[in-house]
């Protein structure tokens, strides 16, 4: 099995607070993850762990077969990262954000991948905007197009269509799923849009309170529980004290 992405007992503690406990799971080439929990279960903090802003209490990250504890610099070259919560610089144009990102990652083809991302995600008549003052789709297209300009192996999500339009986000969805079977990128998703999971991710880790309680196939984590749909599962995981039962 070719995983992109190894976690492995992975840690984090503040002072006497476990905010990550012992989470463990792995990323298959060409799969999208999705990775879900209520406010406060340590999602973001293991996505901050997998892009190396936080430093693991403890445990191992592997990225397509290399440690990132020693390997940090070659692995930071192969992933990327989309919030709506982290904004491009705003005074600058959408091109001009491509273009230093671009250079940041020491892209050799640089025109050729803007040139690709614009056709891809619909960008032509925004490359010359302020970013500032694009609408909130305009700046989920530009950021998404940030996060592909290096090519990355592994992408990581959080909350990719949170505040977007139906129409806009359906076209994220569909990029995403034809990006991903053009590339054989491995990506983790982090989402409070259970119809967008159900759509996208074959296989689905549900978190509370710092550790994985629950996975599986959205459709198999929705009979194991006997709901109707994967929010009904996650209310239920959410909610009860035991989550196991």
């Amino acid at each position: 099995m070719n995983y992109l992405v190894e976690v492995k007992n992975l840690k984090k503690n503040y002072s006497s607070k476990e905010a990550v406990k012992d989470v463990s799971f792995n990323i298959k080439e060409n799969e999208i993850l999705g990775l879900l929990g209520p406010n406060g279960s340590g999602k973001t903090t293991t996505i901050g762990m997998l892009l190396g802003l936080l430093k693991p209490s403890g445990g191992e990250i592997k990225i397509d077969n290399m440690i990132f504890e020693k390997d940090r610099i070659e692995i930071l070259n192969k992933i990327n990262f989309i919030s709506p919560y982290i904004e491009l610089p705003k005074k600058l144009t959408v091109k001009q954000n491509l273009t230093v990102y671009g250079k940041l990652y020491d892209i050799k083809n640089l025109k050729e991948r803007i040139d690709y991302l614009t056709e891809k995600l619909r960008l032509k008549e925004l490359l010359n905007r302020i970013t500032g003052e694009l609408s909130s789709g305009q700046k989920n297209r530009a950021s998404l197009a940030k996060a592909l300009i290096n090519n990355p192996k592994v992408l990581f999500l959080d909350e990719p269509t949170a505040s977007l339009d139906p129409e806009i986000g359906d076209f994220v969805r569909s990029f995403l799923e034809n990006y991903k079977k053009e590339n054989k990128i491995s990506i983790l998703l982090a989402s409070h849009n259970m119809s967008e999971v159900n759509r996208l991710c074959k296989s689905v880790l549900m978190m509370k309170n710092g550790a994985i309680i629950d996975k599986g196939s959205p459709q198999f984590l929705i009979e194991k529980h006997g709901r109707k749909n994967l929010e009904e599962v996650f209310l239920k995981l959410s909610r009860s004290e035991n989550e196991f039962n």
